[in-house]
């Protein structure tokens, strides 16, 4: 999506899709438990088409479920094709060859980390700067445990955009309603580079601003919801890029 966009943000979407490819038979779930969040990130996409929209921003998305393959997994951890998942069994990841979990990381994985890579050294050649943003979105309760973040952003040990993100988000009316704490510091999920792979491989590898961004899914349930919180989030990233002198680009379109 918007390959070509002006703004200096790169989008991507790693568990954008609950697409199971026909020959892998569902992995042997239900129809019912490929809508769940073990599949995807309920509501990210909408999110990141949003912000797409919003920032003049090109956006990427990973075209299979996070069951059939993790785009945010590195290539060497177990959870890259889980064979549980919240409690859940998945039958169609069990006791996979290597040759199998391989034609799974051809087929999925590769293509879209390069379609990533593809639009990142094209505005590199340019000499454009660029900030990778990363969309995720969050189960409202994981194990039983509730999570209170109605946002949260994660971070490694590059701080210069994650604090003034998080101190504009958390200023923002109508964000803490009750006076609890919603936007997340590194919770429920810090960025790991032993675990995750875009943020790391992307970014934090060319030494670019990056930030992973969670939204918890009953917050952006709907397409108005996503569209919402896609402006509410843009309203504090767009000043902070201001804050790290990282030229925005396109204005950023409040309507």
């Amino acid at each position: 999506m918007r390959p070509n966009g002006s703004g200096a943000v790169v989008l991507v979407c790693d568990h954008a899709s609950n697409y199971v490819p026909p020959e892998l038979h569902g992995l042997g779930l239900t129809a019912a438990d490929l809508t769940r969040h073990i599949a995807w990130d309920i509501g990210a996409a909408g999110v990141t088409a949003a912000l797409s929209s919003l920032l003049d921003a090109p956006a990427v998305f990973a075209g299979a479920s996070r069951l059939v393959v993790d785009c945010n997994r590195q290539l060497t951890e177990a959870s890259l094709i889980p064979e549980i998942s919240d409690g859940t069994p998945i039958p169609g990841n069990l006791r996979l060859t290597r040759s199998a979990r391989a034609a799974r990381v051809d087929a999925w994985f590769r293509p879209y980390h390069d379609a990533v890579e593809s639009v990142l050294d094209e505005r590199q050649s340019r000499g454009v700067e660029s900030v990778l943003i990363s969309i995720h979105s969050m189960t409202p309760s994981l194990g039983g445990t509730p999570r209170s973040w109605t946002i949260a952003l994660s971070s490694h040990r590059d701080r210069r955009l994650a604090d003034p993100v998080l101190a504009l988000l958390r200023q923002q009316e109508g964000l803490d309603p009750e006076g609890r704490t919603v936007v997340g510091d590194n919770e429920p999920y810090d960025l790991d580079p032993n675990v995750d792979y875009t943020t790391p491989f992307h970014a934090i590898r060319r030494g670019w601003l990056h930030l992973q961004v969670e939204f918890r899914q009953d917050q952006v349930a709907t397409a108005a919801a996503q569209r919402e919180w896609a402006v509410r989030f843009g309203r504090a990233l767009t000043p902070a890029l201001r804050q790290v002198r990282i030229p925005p680009g396109a204005p950023f379109r409040n309507t």
